[in-house]
């Protein structure tokens, strides 16, 4: 048994606020419930969402489905989001693509992101240490959303970058920020899961649950070929000093490299301190000897 074993995680209230409106934002009702809500606005976002790491290039068709929009509305949006440089239409191929002024969007969040610059020599020295990937990221929706990466020089891994999106409840990432939810914020996400896929809402459920007791047990918890089948992970929440936002540390590899018994006994802990050095030796998150 390690020396994290039988410990707890400490972690305070944060601040209550609900979760974000989960997919999909754009109902044709979302007007009349709240007053403010401007749903032109919120449509545009949603194509600008659409678009994934890979996509080649959208049309209007492929748009419409991935939006559920009426294509019609698809047009005069993609037309307005490309006058404005969000979006870039080729001539010859009659598809869309994310424009300069997306790009212009997502740096000033990365560079405004005062933890992401705390983070990363923190994260590449532990990552040349373990040969291993460590990543940060924090919510957007039901996906976690990687804020900073860092590699070993010899690490195996599946090549996510800043940007890549993983599954919420699936990944030692994603599983470790929702441990850190309070319960009510927590059955909130799960609920929206549950309504998106029925079918793997049992399976899911059963990973959060014991994350929330593997945080309580080691500090961190596991995603073990959970996510993909040849990868194997450790997770850490990281909840910021002032208690108002919450993130989550993940280091990961191939699963004959990373055996439950190395996230365990090293990996797992290493996490741990290393979330402690970001906090600064806050309170925000302390692994404390349990009195039961």
């Amino acid at each position: 048994m390690n020396e994290r074993q039988g410990q707890s995680l400490k972690v305070p209230a944060l601040k209550r606020k609900r979760p974000g409106k989960m997919p999909n934002n754009t109902d044709q009702n979302d007007e009349d419930k709240d007053r403010q809500f401007v749903t032109a606005l919120a449509r545009g976002l949603e194509i600008l969402r659409a678009f994934k790491p890979g996509d080649g290039g959208l049309g209007n068709q492929e748009l419409a489905e991935r939006t559920n929009l009426p294509k019609p509305t698809i047009s005069r949006l993609t037309h307005t989001l490309t006058k404005l440089d969000y979006l870039t239409l080729d001539d010859n191929t009659g598809l869309y693509q994310l424009g300069p002024s997306v790009l212009s969007l997502g740096y000033s969040f990365l560079s405004n992101l005062d933890i992401r610059a705390r983070a990363r020599p923190l994260m590449q020295q532990m990552a040349n240490d373990v040969d291993a990937a460590i990543s940060l990221g924090t919510r957007d929706r039901l996906e976690m959303l990687y804020l900073e990466t860092c590699r070993g020089d010899g690490a195996l891994t599946l090549r996510l970058d800043v940007g890549s999106r993983l599954p919420i409840a699936e990944t030692a990432m994603g599983r470790a920020f929702l441990a850190a939810l309070p319960a009510d914020e927590r059955e909130y996400l799960m609920d929206h899961i549950k309504r998106k896929d029925p079918g793997r809402h049992i399976r899911v459920k059963d990973g959060v649950d014991q994350a929330v007791e593997d945080i309580a047990t080691y500090g961190f918890t596991f995603s073990l070929a959970d996510w993909h089948k040849d990868v194997h992970a450790v997770g850490v929440p990281v909840i910021m000093p002032d208690r108002s936002a919450v993130f989550a540390l993940n280091c990961g590899g191939p699963s004959f490299l990373l055996s439950r018994e190395k996230l365990e006994t090293d990996l797992g802990p290493r996490l741990v301190r290393l979330a402690e050095n970001l906090t600064m030796g806050s309170q925000s998150i302390r692994v404390v000897a349990s009195n039961t």
